[in-house]
């Protein structure tokens, strides 16, 4: 059952990317210390989802400001996420869904993206400190990009 606003959020656990290592990310473990924004995206070095996690770069001391982590996910292998972030000085982590297990669990992956088989939606989820999902936006479309403000907005009503 794929993740439902106003709903408890599929738990997972992965590796998490800093840009020079990976270590065990579970979701559970991370509640009650922020609120979290899980941001999916495509492809790594991809144009589109370059412009989107460099806007999540450029935009993350608002998010912070409101008390929210931002993690960006993929299907990239941990090493392709290090290799991301490096280039483009990102200042927040990356999760990899390289098996594509959290996509799933999440409703959001494209069965078959121009011949790409498995490969995430450009999509949006916030999920507050108690685990349960506040805003949810799915693009059928890769170009389309998610609205920063709408994210902030949903963001702003919680404690």
């Amino acid at each position: 059952m794929p993740a439902e606003l106003n709903q408890k959020a599929p738990d997972f656990t992965t590796k998490v990317c800093d840009g020079e290592k990976f270590e065990d990310f579970t979701l559970s473990k991370e509640l009650g210390k922020e609120n979290i924004v899980l941001a999916f995206f495509p492809l790594a070095f991809s144009p589109v989802c370059t412009n989107e996690m460099c806007s999540f770069r450029d935009n993350l001391s608002q998010f912070s400001s409101l008390k929210a982590r931002v993690y960006g996910i993929s299907v990239d292998s941990p090493f392709v996420l290090n290799a991301f972030i490096k280039a483009h000085d990102l200042k927040f982590k990356l999760l990899t869904d390289f098996n594509r297990e959290i996509s799933r669990a999440y409703g959001v992956l494209h069965e078959d993206l121009m011949g790409l088989k498995g490969v995430s939606k450009r999509s949006v989820f916030v999920i507050d400190k108690q685990g349960v999902v506040r805003y949810k936006w799915v693009s059928e479309d890769p170009r389309q990009l998610p609205d920063l403000a709408a994210i902030r907005g949903a963001l702003e009503g919680l404690a």
